[in-house]
């Protein structure tokens, strides 16, 4: 089912329509876009920490422009390559953390909005938005999609961008604290939701039994007697942990 954040990027592709086509028949590096979005979003990071808060959000609003076309680009020039998606994630990681550090020392040396509890919630904000990050990947390496959760990517972006690009510090910083404290919680609650998701996906693999298969190669034992402690005590040989 598409999600408000879908139509969004629908209404988004058709506006940039124009400067997709123009880096396509240019044939730009997709990768090249995606370190200059990851540029420019650091950069509002440091705005972010500095108090200018409203211009640090005009500038998110640019930096969603690069998170769209850059793979845009790349499937319309034919350049979707395993490192492309690699890279592509890795930068998003390092955008993701310079825009909450930013928050971060914005709480902690802004004079007039200073706030130790919203430093916490901050630093809470980036682990969990790692988490999320993390939990897609870690289960994508398994062979299962975790593209679930009520806070993805998207919807971040525009959390981080468009209000603070309208109301900056209005109501004396409450919005901004509104914000911070709404990404933080749905972070961990998407998190917590994609863990719980593998779980219910891996629940019927566990609790299938383990064969033991013995090797064909191995000499057969001449005493009866077990050189095995664990067999010796009556304990079942330990499960080999899941990686």
């Amino acid at each position: 089912m598409p999600t408000p954040t879908d139509y969004l990027k629908k209404g988004a592709l058709r506006v940039i329509e124009p400067a997709i086509s123009l880096l396509a028949r240019k044939n730009v590096s997709p990768n090249k876009i995606t370190t200059v979005g990851t540029f420019v979003t650091v950069a509002a990071g440091v705005v972010y920490a500095t108090g200018h808060i409203m211009t640090a959000g005009w500038i998110m609003a640019v930096t969603a422009f690069f998170d769209v076309i850059d793979g845009e680009v790349a499937r319309r020039t034919g350049r979707c390559t395993i490192f492309g998606a690699f890279y592509d994630s890795t930068l998003d990681r390092v955008a993701d953390g310079a825009l909450m550090a930013g928050l971060t020392v914005f709480y902690a040396t802004n004079p007039i909005h200073q706030n130790i509890y919203m430093m916490a919630v901050c630093l809470a904000g980036i682990i969990g938005t790692f988490l999320v990050s993390y939990t897609r990947a870690r289960a994508e390496s398994l062979g299962i999609d975790a593209k679930v959760g009520v806070m993805q990517r998207p919807e971040r972006i525009v959390l981080l961008s468009v209000p603070q690009a309208l109301f900056g510090l209005f109501w004396n910083g409450w919005v901004l604290m509104g914000i911070v404290v709404l990404l933080s919680v749905t972070a961990w609650i998407t998190a917590v939701q994609r863990i719980a998701f593998v779980y219910r996906a891996t629940k019927p693999m566990d609790s299938m039994p383990i064969r033991i298969v013995a090797d064909p190669a191995a000499p057969t034992p001449t005493s009866s007697v077990s050189t095995n402690p664990s067999k010796a005590a009556g304990i079942p040989a330990p499960r080999r942990a899941q990686s």
